[in-house]
């Protein structure tokens, strides 16, 4: 019974690597861009920015889910059936249909949203934090020096940047690994639901075995931070 068990662990745990590989392909980079409109000088951007980071952070990320995938499809058609008989004249007649039936996300693709919306602004606090915590004196010093802002950037700043984040980046990635299992709120199969389907045979030690799963993979991802850590650590910060 173990092989088997082991099997259907495995590929519920596939499921949960793909929206974790996922979400960090598209909240590391998308992080960084937020980070930047944080940090903007034009402050109405700024203050969205902020204001949409804080939303995000502040709310559960189950919440997001839900809203993410339920919400276009519930919200869109009450708002067109609400407008005034005088608005919907002059709608375009595409964009009137298109809000009574939007298209929907499936329930992959809406929960790599939602998970890359989420990690992206608690990666941007990161980074954000990371640039502004490196001394302006190390911008100027690479200014005398007849750099460009953008060769300061990445020649100077950037590797200090990297050994900054990396201890609080590595905790947000672990994470991340646990937060995977909150996808079945929206009835993705993942490794939780793969444990969980024993139960109904009076088996509950596969859910337990799939902890041994998250473990793993959390120790692995821990050493390869390590690993990388002592690679930085000639950084002095």
């Amino acid at each position: 019974m173990f092989l088997p068990v082991t099997l259907r662990l495995l590929e519920g745990f596939g499921e949960s690597l793909k929206i974790f590989a996922l979400t960090l392909l598209f909240a590391l980079p998308g992080g960084l861009i937020i980070s930047f409109g944080s940090m903007s000088k034009f402050k109405p951007l700024k203050a969205v920015v902020r204001f949409v980071v804080w939303i995000v952070r502040g709310t559960p990320l189950m919440l997001q889910l839900l809203i993410i995938f339920y919400g276009p499809g519930l919200i869109l058609p009450s708002v067109a059936e609400a407008l005034p008989s005088g608005v919907v004249e002059v709608m375009p007649v595409w964009l009137y249909q298109w809000m009574l039936a939007p298209p929907l996300l499936d329930r992959f693709a809406a929960a790599i949203v939602a998970f890359s919306l989420n990690y992206a602004c608690y990666f941007s606090e990161i980074y954000r934090g990371g640039i502004e915590g490196v001394p302006y004196g190390q911008y100027e010093a690479g200014q005398v020096l007849g750099m460009t802002k953008s060769q300061v950037f990445f020649k100077v700043v950037l590797m200090q940047v990297v050994k900054r984040i990396l201890a609080p980046m590595s905790n947000e990635v672990i994470t991340l690994v646990k937060d995977t299992s909150l996808a079945r709120v929206i009835s993705i199969y993942e490794i939780i639901w793969a444990g969980e389907s024993f139960i109904k045979k009076g088996m509950i030690w596969p859910l337990f075995y799939t902890g041994a799963f998250y473990l793993i993979f959390s120790a692995l991802l821990t050493w390869l931070f390590g690993k990388f850590e002592k690679k930085l650590s000639y950084y002095k910060i």
